[in-house]
């Protein structure tokens, strides 16, 4: 599945595609395509072994397997019609109809993701007709028989992989994408349930989202039920993205995971600026669970900051506040968190906020990740990991400090790294690299929230001035006397004086003195 879908972005980027932020979205909705179009094939047949009546979400000739499949009726029309008349029937007919869609009267939920999923697609980019039938052929060449749910998880790795390269350095991508290794873990200690829900209020591609369908779905093992798997398909998910680009592919790569109603919003959670929230009807107002991965250093005007009790231009310092509001009673949270927002203290909405946090919410542990996770995104801060319930005060926090790894974009953070966290977290137990802090001696650091590993050794050398000038001075003369003897000895004398010898030098730091 790597193999095929590697092909196929090969020829995007001959087909004048400049890189992956370019030809990811325009791939997004064209396997999106194909695998709806298998899917609902198998629908209509469940549905005719059990005589029950199947609409279609798309009419002829608008169906993949019309006008993209090699041996499609409509394709065959257009090939042997009027030269080059493909890409005036997608860009002119196709999208105008999908784009439609969800703005029909009766329009079914799936019809809307539909719509939403080529919502930013005016035309196709393709510089070719032959290289857009070229992408075409081999997106069909995908087959997954029974769509079953291996196969479609070969498909969402795959499709990660895709999304994962958009992410990368230099393509632009990077405010998109979290490291998969990184949400597992937070997925994991968060351990969403089925029945509860799910919501991210910054969601990207739907990391977080895919992450926490796939720890549900394999937490239902063997005794899954049809209840089960329809309360997480379409009762549990729950995001907002802001940006037109990446908002379809969330929507994407949640179908392409399995989720059949991802229940997205599109427009600005701060400011409540709606561009589109026809799938986000009958969302709960708070949520079981939260995960997410505020922007780093981005920045929000007044419009934002009037609907916060603490106002400040910081987006993180903003989505920390809605997070806190959007947890029921009891609900948890796993966020990762820029640590300047943890130690900054000098700014009032810094600090009220954080003083919320312990105040409303019991705040369990915090990660210290290495430097360097996010820096193959093109961002280089220092990143740390939230664990929060909803229900405080806060009395204490376990910290787990995970900054000695050394990350590089060859050697990435990978989830092992965790293997100790995990087993220390149930008792919250104190380690090299695992420590408690009280809430008084939080509150005494003005809601400083840093992890500093009182374990850690230090490489710090902390001698002073007046100590390193001495060592100095006392080197110099043993030169100056190491000097004198060779001059002697060149003078032919034979003898050699003696020297007085030097004061000792100061220890070394860390010696005994």
């Amino acid at each position: 599945m790597n193999a095929a879908i590697k092909q196929i972005a090969d020829v995007m980027r001959r087909a004048n595609y400049a890189g992956a932020l370019q030809y990811v979205p325009e791939l997004s909705w064209i396997l999106f395509l194909r695998i709806l179009d298998e899917r609902e094939e198998l629908e209509a047949e469940e549905a005719s072994v059990l005589d029950v009546q199947f609409a279609p979400s798309l009419q002829t000739p608008f169906r993949w397997r019309d006008w993209a499949s090699p041996d499609g009726t409509k394709r065959s029309e257009l090939s042997e019609g009027v030269m080059g008349a493909f890409l005036p029937f997608v860009n002119q007919e196709l999208l105008p109809y999908l784009r439609g869609l969800g703005a029909r009267t009766g329009a079914t939920v799936r019809q809307r993701v539909i719509s939403q999923v080529v919502s930013a697609v005016d035309k196709v980019d393709v510089d070719t007709e032959r290289n857009l039938l070229d992408i075409l052929d081999r997106v069909d060449d995908i087959h997954l028989e029974a769509v079953d749910q291996t196969h479609l998880f070969t498909l969402s790795q795959a499709y990660e992989g895709l999304l994962q390269k958009m992410g990368e350095k230099n393509n632009d991508g990077g405010q998109f994408f979290t490291p998969r290794e990184v949400i597992r873990a937070i997925v994991r200690a968060v351990d969403p349930k089925v029945g509860e829900t799910v919501y991210d209020p910054g969601c990207g591609t739907g990391g977080f989202l895919a992450q926490a369908f796939e720890w549900m779905r394999a937490g239902l093992g063997a005794g899954a039920t049809a209840e089960n798997m329809r309360i997480v398909r379409e009762d549990t998910f729950f995001g907002r993205e802001k940006a037109d680009l990446v908002y379809p592919i969330a929507l994407a790569n949640l179908v392409l995971h399995g989720v059949d109603h991802p229940h997205l919003w599109h427009g600005n959670t701060l400011t409540g600026q709606t561009t589109y929230d026809g799938l986000f009807t009958g969302a709960p107002a708070l949520f079981d669970v939260v995960l997410m991965n505020p922007p780093f250093g981005g920045k929000e005007g007044k419009e934002a900051q009037t609907n916060f009790a603490y106002k400040t231009g910081a987006t993180q310092v903003l989505f920390l506040q809605h997070v806190i509001d959007s947890l029921k009673p009891g609900g948890r949270c796993g966020m990762v968190i820029d640590e300047g927002v943890l130690f900054r203290n000098n700014e009032t909405a810094f600090v009220q906020t954080k003083r919320k946090l312990l105040d409303d919410c019991d705040l369990w542990s915090i990660v210290s990740l290495p430097p360097g996770v996010f820096s193959s995104a093109g961002a280089g801060v220092k990143t740390n990991l939230l664990f929060f319930t909803k229900g405080g005060p806060t009395e204490k926090v376990w910290y787990y400090d995970l900054s000695d790894v050394k990350v590089t974009k060859k050697q990435p953070l990978t989830l092992d790294r965790f293997a100790e966290f995990f087993e220390l977290l149930p008792t919250r137990a104190d380690s090299d690299h695992s420590w408690t802090v009280p809430r008084e001696e939080i509150e005494a650091r003005r809601f400083d929230l840093k992890a500093v590993n009182p374990n850690a050794k230090s490489t710090e050398d902390t001698r002073t001035p007046e100590e390193l000038l001495d060592i100095i001075e006392a080197k110099g003369r043993e030169v100056d006397a190491a000097i004198a003897e060779l001059r002697h000895l060149l003078s032919g004398s034979g003898e050699v004086p003696s020297i007085p010898p030097a004061p000792p030098a100061l220890p070394s730091e860390g010696e005994s003195r």
